[in-house]
């Protein structure tokens, strides 16, 4: 059988996909009613499904992924010319593609120096876990291996990675979980905790931080775990002065920094990473997603050379190399992907675009919050936003995650797919998020919006 995507019977399709795939995140008994959605085309910033309909992406192929939009040619034939020369081999050996992507994404981070492939967010963090895991084993008779995670960041989906989510909802019914991860609090500064100091929370919500470090005791805790803006968990900017005093609790302790950039990464709010919006000098960073833009399957762990050389170890030299393996981080299509991904945000000025529809974007949803009293507080940086709904903006009291759902249903019938946070926590799946692709402009800005607000008109007038 020879595959040609652009020839296909809808029909069989949809049957097919109803009768035997299992989709992500979906309950299947109303398949048995409606018909899957199937997306078969993508251009630009627009998506059309088996059915013809065409969909405006607001999201970046529905989890922060396709950064530079659909159908880029150029990208699919440096894949397809990299296959046909070398598809695979372990990375045991290096390839071509391997080496230039690792040289031109350093090029990019100052003060990091080593890259290690894998295939997705997930995986990546769980190469980090074992990095400090591994150190803690050669240097400290294992003790100093405890991970240390933020409430409301998101690091993935395997059990470990889940062990270092704050996010309650998709962590239920997957323990017991791994030991050694441990929570600090959320810095979220609208929903600011009770005691917390409200004239200098960024500062308050960081030290937090350094009472889990001396509750648990500094000599244990090898590695800090963090988002450089929160993602699935709500779209959460830290405060001023929160990164700083981050930086200075883990050089206190001799802890790791970990920067998970699996969302962030690759121009999503206006810098080549969310990071460097901070000052922050990260021991590790970990990404994914738009780092080839969904062209193809590659993550990255990257860290410094002080980290690296870390594993040498002469005394045991049966011992001196981190002992990992990554099967499809040997697959070359990944990083021939992504150094054509990075070549075009840099030839199309996409991080320029990024700060100035940002901009425009956040302008526009403060507008709507204006307009409409369920809007709470509008957050985010680059083309990366969201709202949270409340009930009442005095108390706010969250409206129920039936209302995010019903606003995102609404633009969907209406040809705008939008992001929200998605059964995570007990009380605050109330955050409508957007992540429109870097090429955005402002006729699709306006267009996305339009879609909410008309869809806040119709649900929400009065909530």
């Amino acid at each position: 059988m020879t595959y040609n995507a652009n020839e296909f019977d809808a029909k069989e399709v949809v049957g097919n996909d109803r009768k035997h795939i299992w989709h992500h995140l979906t309950q299947h008994k109303p398949f048995e009613e409606a018909d899957p959605m199937v997306i078969v085309k993508g251009e630009g910033m627009r998506v059309w499904d088996a059915k013809g309909n065409e969909y405006l992406d607001a999201v970046s192929g529905a989890v922060w992924t396709v950064n530079v939009g659909y159908g880029r040619t150029e990208i699919a034939d440096a894949v397809r010319d990299q296959l046909v020369t070398l598809n695979y081999f372990a990375q045991t050996a290096g390839n071509v593609p391997a080496a230039q992507f690792a040289e031109k994404l350093i090029s990019k981070m100052p003060g990091m120096s080593r890259v290690y492939y894998s295939n997705s967010g997930s995986e990546a963090n769980e190469k980090a876990f074992k990095i400090v895991r591994q150190l803690a084993a050669k240097k400290n008779g294992g003790q100093k291996h405890k991970i240390l995670f933020r409430e409301r960041d998101y690091h993935g989906t395997t059990i470990t990675a889940l062990s270092a989510t704050g996010q309650y909802e998709r962590k239920n019914q997957y323990g017991p979980f791994t030991p050694g991860f441990v929570e600090v609090p959320h810095c979220c500064e609208y929903r600011a905790q009770e005691e917390s100091d409200k004239e200098n929370y960024g500062v308050w919500a960081a030290n937090q931080i350094e009472k889990v470090i001396l509750a648990e005791g500094p000599e244990t805790v090898g590695a800090l775990c963090l988002e450089p803006i929160t993602a699935g968990g709500g779209v959460i900017e830290p405060p001023h002065g929160y990164w700083e005093r981050v930086q200075e609790i883990c050089k206190q302790y001799d802890i790791l920094l970990h920067i998970d950039e699996v969302v962030c990464g690759l121009g999503r709010t206006g810098t080549w990473f969310g990071y460097q919006h901070y000052g922050i000098k990260p021991d590790m960073v970990t990404m994914a997603k738009g780092v080839a833009s969904g062209y193809a399957a590659i993550s990255c762990t990257v860290m410094t050379e002080e980290l690296f050389n870390q594993f040498k170890d002469p005394e045991d030299p049966r011992m001196d190399y981190f002992r990992d393996i990554s099967t499809f981080g040997g697959c070359t299509a990944g990083p021939a992907a992504a150094l054509v991904n990075m070549q075009i945000i840099e030839d199309e000025n996409l991080l320029d675009n990024v700060n100035q529809q940002g901009e425009y974007l956040k302008g526009r949803l403060n507008q709507l919050m204006e307009k409409y009293d369920v809007i709470g507080d509008v957050r985010g940086k680059g083309l990366f936003a969201g709202f949270e709904m409340v009930k009442d903006r005095a108390t706010k009291e969250p409206v129920d995650e039936s209302v995010a759902m019903a606003i995102g249903a609404h633009c969907m019938k209406n040809g705008v797919i939008i992001g929200r946070t998605n059964r995570s926590f007990k009380e605050y799946n109330n955050t409508i998020c957007l992540s429109p692709a870097l090429i955005a402009t402002q006729a699709d800005i306006d267009k996305i919006v339009d879609a909410i607000d008309n869809a806040l008109a119709e649900l929400a007038p009065n909530a």
